[in-house]
């Protein structure tokens, strides 16, 4: 039997966040006897660290702080230098970070270079989108986890569409799942529990779900916002300021993100911009009822009528409809649960992921 093939994936930081999640759900479920897995990131600790240890990957740091620096420069020759000592073969960068400086760094290795883009680019300031075009020629291919990201880099950043790949986003079924689905002490006799996990950011669009949840006028039901991140005090003083603060609870990202999901009734994610969302992945693998920003993958998960609601990003009257109309009616909550549940387990499991990265690399490396 051939020897594993070495591959490095490359993520910013180790912490919450998609990328850093479907790095580790990778590197951790990859088929060792095929692929021998190094992870590699600029800063050294976080939530997904630890979740690589226990799987026996000890992530490598490279302390990248800056792109103009000598320090930068020292970074690039060490990660070369790894590349060449393990003799790596394939190198996924899963972020804008490591897309731009690893992609540089590495380009003399002879490894394969493969950048995810799990984002629209619209986020990323101007210096940085100019650097992944430029990383976009040097890069053997691009893998993206949605059509309609797949869309945007083809049509609207000019990369050959047969250099980008789709390979949608999986869940651990394992993890997250509708069973037992219980209130948790926090939420104890909240006859409804709306809810949402995310960074806290300006484009998850939060202030339209705290706005809309104040409109929807649900009587004792409760909003879990559950994330961390800098607009913390935006929304709580939001919440404050419509009165609805005792009904709001604010949760800093967590690794108990299951039984927060299986407390939960409706899952509202209210972005204004979104690729494929892996928390409203795991929130409908945890049977809630979705409501969604009808922008980027959203609507490759969710059908409106019939396994949950889409609503135009930033139209917080029509996000509030879709509040009320779930939250009044358990029967079509149910419904839309266990639909979307049934999704993911069909068409986003997690083992469906990995192989399809397990094939693309094959692909790539022609093995």
């Amino acid at each position: 039997m051939p020897a594993p093939v070495p591959i490095l994936l490359c993520v910013r930081e180790l912490h919450q966040g998609g990328c850093e999640s479907d790095l580790t759900k990778l590197a951790i479920h990859i088929d060792r006897t095929r692929f021998e897995p190094h992870v590699a990131s600029f800063y050294r600790e976080g939530m997904r660290a630890g979740q690589l240890r226990a799987a026996g990957l000890e992530p490598v740091t490279f302390p990248v702080r800056s792109f103009r620096s000598l320090a930068s420069l020292r970074n690039a020759r060490a990660i070369a230098a790894y590349v060449r000592r393990h003799g790596i073969r394939l190198i996924q960068n899963f972020d804008v970070p490591t897309s731009v400086f690893v992609t540089a760094a590495a380009r003399s290795t002879g490894a394969l270079l493969l950048n995810s883009q799990l984002s629209y680019r619209s986020l990323v300031s101007r210096p940085y989108r100019w650097l992944l075009r430029l990383s976009d020629r040097l890069a053997t291919a691009l893998v993206v986890n949605c059509h309609a990201m797949r869309r945007h880099v083809v049509e609207d950043e000019g990369v050959p569409a047969s250099r980008v790949h789709v390979c949608f986003n999986g869940i651990d079924t394992s993890l997250f799942h509708p069973r037992e689905r219980r209130r948790r002490a926090e939420l104890q006799g909240a006859p409804l529990a709306v809810g949402v996990v995310a960074a806290l950011r300006p484009e998850k669009g939060l202030t339209d779900l705290i706005d809309a949840f104040a409109r929807a006028r649900l009587g004792d039901a409760r909003l879990v916002i559950i994330g961390s991140g800098a607009m913390l005090p935006v929304l709580t003083a939001r919440a404050e300021a419509l009165g609805i603060a005792a009904r709001a609870l604010f949760v800093p990202a967590t690794s108990e993100v299951p039984s927060w999901l299986r407390s939960i009734d409706v899952f509202a994610l209210p972005s204004r911009s979104e690729a494929l969302s892996n928390a409203l992945m795991e929130a409908m693998a945890c049977g809630c009822a979705p409501i969604a920003s009808r922008v980027g993958g959203n609507p490759e998960l969710v059908e409106d009528g019939a396994n949950g609601c889409l609503f135009p990003a930033g139209d917080v009257d029509r996000l509030a409809d879709c509040l009320a109309q779930l939250g009044r009616d358990a029967e079509s909550r149910e419904a839309f649960g266990r639909a979307s549940a049934a999704i993911i387990e069909e068409r986003f499991s997690l083992r469906a992921y990995v192989t399809r990265m397990e094939d693309l690399y094959a692909t790539l490396l022609r093995l």
